[in-house]
């Protein structure tokens, strides 16, 4: 999980209990774009896989597999 998603899930646990301060709701939208962009991002490297393990380059997958896994530790 990365640090992000850790204060998404706080803000949200705040916002259940009482309306985010105005410094709060600028850090949840800073927080939903980097999430958005991580997703985007990791979805494009899934892609990518799916079309080396297609042609049968193996280099190129391995590649992009190490490029995800750094991803999601």
């Amino acid at each position: 999980m990365l640090p992000v998603h850790e204060r998404l899930a706080e803000l949200w646990v705040i916002r259940s209990r009482r309306p985010l301060t105005e410094a709060e709701e600028k850090d949840l939208e800073h927080c939903l774009a980097l999430n958005a962009s991580y997703c985007r991002q990791l979805a494009h490297l899934k892609n990518l896989s799916l079309l080396a393990a297609m042609t049968n380059d193996t280099e190129w997958q391995h590649e992009i597999c190490r490029q995800i896994e750094k991803m999601t530790r």
